[in-house]
C-alpha cells in the first residue's frame, strides 16, 4: 500500500513533464516564410520543428508552401487563418511581414515576427536567438503592441477605382521617367496646400521610420495617435512634414503630372491621372505585433539607426 502511494507521488511530481505538457498560450501556429531568401525552405523546417516540439499544431501557408516546395505540415490560406489560427510567425523581413499583417488585419490573429532582413523594426526577433525566445512567446511571455492602418480609396469622376490597407504608407508619387507632380491636399474638407514635388507620404506611426524617414519625416512612436504627412522633394523648401490627429481624413487629388501612381506599402499600387483624388482616414482594423518581454522601441530604434555608435575621434 505504502510502496503503491510512494510510486503515484513519484510519478505524479517528480517525473519530468513531456515537451506536449508545457504550458502554451497558443496551440495552433502558422508559419509564413519569405519567398526569395537563402537558405529560407531550411530555416522553416527547423522553425517547424522547434513549434511542433513546443506541443502546437503547425501550419505553413499556402503561398509559402506552394513557393518553396514545403509539404511536410498541413497549409492553410492567409483568409482561412481567422478563428483556426492562434499565432502567425513571419520568418523574413518587414516587407515579408507588411504582406501577411495587410491580409490578416481585423482577425485578431497576432504576429511574431524573425528576421532574416536587413533593418527588421516589426521583425525584431533575430534568427539566432529564435531557439530561446520563441518558445517564451508562445509560453505566454510577450509584449502586445496594437498597430493601426490607413484605409485608402481611389476616386475618378467620384466613382472608386480602388480600396487598399496600408500598415506602413500610402504614397503618392511620380514615376521614374516623368517631372514633378502638382498635388493638391485637403484636411477634413479644409484645403491645406497645392504642392509641387516628387510626391507626398501618407505614413501610419509604424511608418514612420520608413521612406517616410527617408524623406525626413520624424519618428512617431508606435502608440502616437497621429498621421504623418512628408513631402517628398517638395519644389518649396518651406513645404514641411506635420502630424495629423488619427481621425483625420486627408484628400489628395492630382492637378498636373504625368505616370502618376499611388502605392500602398510599396506592395500593390494604382495609376492615377489629373483630376483622380485619394482619400486615406485611419483604418478601424488593427495588427498585434508580438513582443519578447522587456520589449523597448527605444533599444530598437537605436540598434537599428545606430544611435549607440559615435564617431571616431583622432
Amino acid at each position: 500500500m505504502v510502496e503503491g502511494i510512494l510510486c503515484l507521488w513519484f510519478n505524479r511530481y517528480m517525473l519530468s513533464p513531456s515537451p506536449n505538457s508545457s504550458k502554451k498560450a497558443f496551440s495552433r501556429v502558422a508559419l509564413v516564410g519569405k519567398l526569395q531568401a537563402d537558405g529560407v525552405e531550411e530555416r522553416l523546417n527547423d522553425l517547424a520543428k522547434l513549434v511542433s516540439g513546443l506541443g502546437c499544431e503547425v501550419f505553413i501557408e499556402a503561398d509559402t508552401a506552394a513557393h518553396l516546395g514545403l509539404n511536410s505540415y498541413p497549409t492553410k490560406t492567409a483568409q482561412d487563418f481567422a478563428g483556426a489560427i492562434d499565432l502567425v510567425v513571419v520568418l523574413g523581413g518587414d516587407g515579408t511581414m507588411l504582406g501577411i499583417a495587410r491580409q490578416l488585419a481585423g482577425s485578431n490573429v497576432p504576429l511574431v515576427g524573425i528576421n532574416m532582413g536587413r533593418l527588421g523594426y516589426m521583425t525584431d526577433i533575430p534568427i539566432q536567438s529564435v531557439k530561446d525566445t520563441l518558445p517564451k512567446i508562445i509560453a505566454g511571455e510577450y509584449e502586445a503592441d496594437t498597430r493601426t492602418l490607413l484605409d485608402a480609396v481611389v476616386l475618378r469622376d467620384g466613382k472608386k477605382i480602388n480600396h487598399a490597407l496600408a500598415l506602413n504608407d500610402v504614397v503618392v508619387n511620380r514615376s521614374g521617367i516623368s517631372g514633378m507632380v502638382e498635388l493638391s491636399v485637403r484636411v477634413n474638407g479644409s484645403f491645406m496646400y497645392n504642392q509641387r514635388s516628387d510626391g507626398l507620404i501618407v505614413s501610419t506611426p509604424t511608418g514612420s521610420t520608413a521612406y517616410a524617414l527617408s524623406a525626413g519625416g520624424p519618428i512617431l512612436h508606435p502608440h502616437v495617435a497621429g498621421i504623418l504627412l512628408a513631402p517628398i522633394a517638395p519644389h518649396s523648401l518651406s513645404n514641411r512634414p506635420i502630424v495629423l490627429p488619427q481621425d483625420s481624413v486627408t484628400v489628395i487629388e492630382v492637378i498636373n503630372g504625368l505616370g502618376v501612381i499611388v502605392n500602398f506599402d510599396m506592395q500593390s499600387q494604382t495609376n492615377l491621372q489629373s483630376g483622380d483624388k485619394v482619400e486615406v482616414r485611419q483604418s478601424d482594423k488593427t495588427i498585434a505585433l508580438l513582443h519578447p518581454s522587456k520589449h523597448s522601441d527605444y533599444k530598437t530604434l537605436r540598434e537599428k539607426l545606430h544611435w549607440n555608435e559615435y564617431p571616431s575621434t583622432f
